[in-house]
């Protein structure tokens, strides 16, 4: 296989290091079948890009997410198309669709679902809340308080939720798309590092050049879009393409490759904490479904390049302190100082 070295590394990581860079969907199109993640995610990555213009590299990275079996956090400052990207997955991947807008006055049952008191039956009937979808749309989750967005800790992790002694089960597949504003801004809360791990990666969509905002001022493309972007897959497809990214093939160097990058981020005196084993498994996981984004069935250096940054920027720290900004600096750095595996 040819292994193309490292080469525009800051263009495909770059955007993350500065801050300035409705309804249910309709029924998706065409019977059911099997579809292979390679397939889906050139579907998914067409569909999104109708309407997220002039950013192919925020959506090659968001499909990875999903097929990757984890869950995506995007944090830009506001009017950049957060939300936007969101819902543009959400329509694009079909299933059922939830949105979670965040408030400081949100509680952890808006979220979950509570239990109403039947008096008729002597029951209580469990009503779920919007967590209980295919794709969950958490915008603003730092305006949320830290008890409610604890409540989202179990199902990311574990994909089921305890609650009134019973325990339920998320719908497969399960992918939560959160978005945040810089921290600092009005009625922000940090998220805590417990929170953040439970995201597979951390992406900033940043400013469109001349020729997307043109598309987007002019109904080419943005808002306008996305009343008439359709579902191409069904969540069965989705589900098994998930599964069908977990068996790409990893070739040992690759995974040499990655134990080095990773243990170069836990020897670096500019981070004074180092990636975690699960951020190394994650990392793997990545790798295999940028492959697939790529239409590849198996992982070669760049995939690994292209999502070291966004999945550890969050999952490491400067100073005692998460700085996702910071991180993609130093993250960048490392990986240049790195041997790249030969094929």
């Amino acid at each position: 296989m040819g292994w193309s070295r490292l080469d525009g590394l800051r263009e495909r990581v770059g955007f993350l290091s500065s801050p300035h860079q409705g309804g249910t969907p309709n029924a998706p199109v065409g019977a059911p079948g099997v579809v292979s993640a390679q397939s889906l995610a050139a579907q998914i990555r067409r569909a999104v890009g109708t309407t997220v213009r002039g950013k192919p590299q925020v959506v090659d990275l968001a499909v990875a997410a999903m097929l990757s079996g984890g869950h995506l956090l995007v944090e830009d400052l506001p009017g950049t198309g957060k939300t936007l990207l969101a819902k543009s997955m959400a329509v694009a991947i079909g299933g059922r669709f939830g949105r979670i807008q965040c408030t400081p006055d949100l509680l952890p049952t808006d979220v979950t679902g509570t239990s109403i008191y039947r008096s008729e039956t002597g029951e209580w009937d469990f009503r779920p809340g919007p967590i209980f979808s295919n794709v969950v749309l958490i915008d603003e989750i730092n305006r949320a308080s830290p008890r409610t967005q604890s409540a989202m800790l179990q199902p990311m992790e574990e994909r089921q939720l305890s609650l009134d002694s019973r325990t339920w089960s998320m719908p497969d597949p399960f992918f939560c798309v959160a978005t945040q504003n810089p921290f600092g801004q009005v009625g922000t809360f940090p998220l805590p590092e417990s929170q953040l791990d439970r995201f597979a990666m951390v992406i900033s969509i940043g400013l469109p050049d001349r020729e997307a905002e043109r598309e987007i001022i002019t109904g080419a493309g943005g808002v306008d879009m996305l009343s008439s972007l359709a579902p191409v897959a069904e969540p069965e497809q989705v589900a098994a393409a998930v599964r069908d990214t977990a068996r790409i093939h990893v070739d040992p160097k690759i995974v040499e490759y990655v134990l080095d990058l990773v243990e170069a981020t836990r020897k670096s005196t500019h981070l004074s904490q180092g990636a975690s084993p699960r951020a190394s498994v994650s990392l793997m996981h990545l790798a295999r479904a940028h492959a697939a984004v790529h239409e590849r069935d198996y992982v070669v250096p760049d995939d690994v390049q292209a999502v070291f940054v966004p999945a550890l920027a969050h999952r490491v720290m400067i100073s005692g302190r998460v700085d996702t900004s910071a991180a993609a600096e130093v993250l960048t750095w490392l990986m240049t100082q790195v041997p790249i595996p030969m094929s």
